[in-house]
């Protein structure tokens, strides 16, 4: 998974402070707002593909909190692209806007969406809870995603990735240190580990 170009992440600067880890809790969002989003990201791939201006419908005002997300497009069970903001900078709707755009023609692992792919597309979202410090050892697959930071260099897995890849834990650990350009076992050598929770949802690809 990719970050924009201009991604909060990469360029803001943005502190965040520590949070303690979420609960486990039911679903934050509702099959209504769920649905909402999902089709907000298809109708921003399919405005930029006509070169129009999305038309925007009304809002829930819990889908204008700030929220970090990622956007994952697939195409026939393979991912097409995926990019995120990892932190709550933009209100999760414009965020999912924006990464569904960004992975559609932004990704450079694949060339830019097709008019003919986009009408095939399925999509799936992650809302990211805030960032939290987190040890080694207190990583919970396929309940935490992770984010290694050592220097200038960070990297970020989702929650699902380790399941997705059959990995344990410290091939999780690894690849993620390998994501941020890191050696594998710089997390046992003074890299940070922040870890996040997310709330995943999507069209028949989960």
């Amino acid at each position: 998974m990719s970050l924009p170009r201009n991604s909060p992440s990469e360029s803001s600067g943005q502190q965040v402070s520590p949070q303690k880890p979420p609960s486990a809790s039911a679903a934050e969002y509702s099959a209504e707002e769920r649905e909402l989003l999902l089709g907000l990201a298809h109708q921003a791939i399919d405005a930029a593909l006509e070169q129009r201006e999305l038309a925007l419908p009304e809002i829930p005002e819990h889908l204008q909190q700030p929220r970090g997300g990622f956007t994952t497009l697939h195409l026939e069970s393979d991912v097409r692209g995926c990019v995120g903001y990892v932190f709550p900078v933009a209100p999760l709707f414009q965020t999912i806007i924006e990464t569904a755009r960004a992975a559609a023609f932004q990704d450079a692992r694949f060339l830019p969406v097709s008019r003919e792919e986009a009408a095939h597309l399925q999509i799936s979202i992650s809302v990211l809870s805030l960032l939290f410090p987190i040890e080694a050892e207190e990583v919970e697959l396929g309940k935490h995603g992770l984010l290694v930071t050592q220097g200038n260099r960070r990297g970020l897995l989702l929650p699902q990735v380790p399941a997705e890849h059959g990995w344990d834990l410290k091939t999780f650990l690894e690849q993620t240190c390998r994501k941020a350009g890191l050696p594998p076992d710089a997390w046992e050598h003074g890299a940070t580990l922040e870890a996040f929770t997310a709330e995943i949802f999507g069209e028949g690809v989960l």
